[in-house]
């Protein structure tokens, strides 16, 4: 396992990531998981005795259980709260009333203390705003995570699911006014969904964010249990739960790559797609989630594969996105300027 710095922090964080989004089980994210504690415990020795340090969830999984489930696997395994970055999230909705859900300060000081009371512990590592509030000023929301940055209830805050313009206006907000900036994107990345590249990885690049990858198998399309020709396994999420969208067509054309690859090197296709996230410069590290052992023993030997240029020319001709303006045309234009 290798470590990566979690953006201009300092901070160390394991390249896969294990994601809870199985943990737990109420309403909609029965679709997802539904695994009680002593399954959760399992997957969570698994994963840090294969040197994962980085935990990720969220207070809207599953309404709250997957933070209670999280930490508590951590007091029943005896584990070093010192020892994990444990990182959660906020804006989703968490009850019924017109102020439970959002970016709002009333939202967030409530939820924060939600949060480390399931998590039974006394700061987050990393706290990420979920996505996009639009009735809250940014900067309202960012004023708001500056004072538990200083508080010490968390340390570092990040963000998810946002457009580049959304990211780019926070960070110089938190810039020109001295506060807290988001360190993280937590994003949609992955073989079959590469439009990440377009805006947002340059921005990361230029100013210095981690990149938290989500559903890099593109919700199981690029598991192996998908072929051309083939059904899926049953049981699959995608056959009740079809998201992220995906291109099918293009991604069963990768699917065909990766599976002759597979042969080769003798390593699963998931173990490849999660492989090739692991050698793009801009990802920090790989959120990985499972409902059974072995898939996240499956899961854990991507760290192993490694590729050569030829292998990774390959997978990026046939996964490689249909050129846009501006993009083509700052390539066309900038190419005599470029370090």
């Amino acid at each position: 396992m290798k470590y990566n710095l979690l953006g201009n922090t300092g901070l160390k964080v394991s390249e896969l990531c294990l994601g809870t989004m199985t943990f737990g089980g109420r309403g909609i994210w029965t679709a997802i998981g539904t695994l009680e504690q002593q399954a959760v415990d399992e997957l969570m020795k698994s994963a840090v005795d294969a040197g994962i340090n980085f935990i990720d969830t969220a207070n809207v999984y599953s309404i709250g259980l997957s933070e209670e489930l999280t930490g508590k696997s951590i007091r029943n395994l005896g584990l070093k709260r010192d020892d994990l970055v444990i990182a959660t999230k906020v804006r989703g909705k968490m009850g019924e009333g017109p102020n439970e859900v959002g970016l709002s300060r009333k939202h967030i000081l409530a939820q924060v203390d939600d949060s480390l009371r399931r998590l039974n512990t006394d700061y987050i590592d990393l706290y990420q705003i979920h996505g996009y509030d639009a009735l809250t000023p940014l900067e309202d929301t960012i004023d708001t995570l500056d004072t538990l940055v200083q508080s010490g209830k968390v340390r570092y805050i990040g963000a998810s699911n946002l457009a580049a313009w959304h990211l780019m206006k926070g960070l110089s907000y938190s810039h020109y006014m001295r506060k807290s900036k988001f360190v993280s994107l937590q994003a949609y990345y992955t073989l079959a969904g590469r439009d990440l590249e377009r805006e947002i990885i340059p921005l990361l690049h230029d100013q210095k964010v981690g990149l938290m990858v989500w559903s890099p198998l593109a919700g199981g399309f690029l598991s192996g249990k998908f072929t051309r020709t083939g059904e899926a396994e049953a049981g699959s999420r995608r056959t009740s739960f079809d998201f992220p969208p995906v291109n099918k067509e293009k991604a069963y054309d990768i699917i065909d790559v990766l599976q002759t690859m597979s042969k080769d090197k003798n390593a699963s296709v998931a173990q490849l797609a999660l492989a090739w996230l692991l050698h793009q410069k801009a990802v920090t590290t790989v959120i990985i989630g499972a409902k059974k052992p072995d898939q996240l023993s499956d899961n854990l030997k991507a760290v192993d594969v490694r590729f050569t240029p030829e292998d990774l020319q390959k997978l990026d001709e046939i996964s490689k996105l249909t050129p846009e303006y501006p993009a083509w045309m700052l390539e066309r234009q900038g190419a005599d300027r470029k370090a």
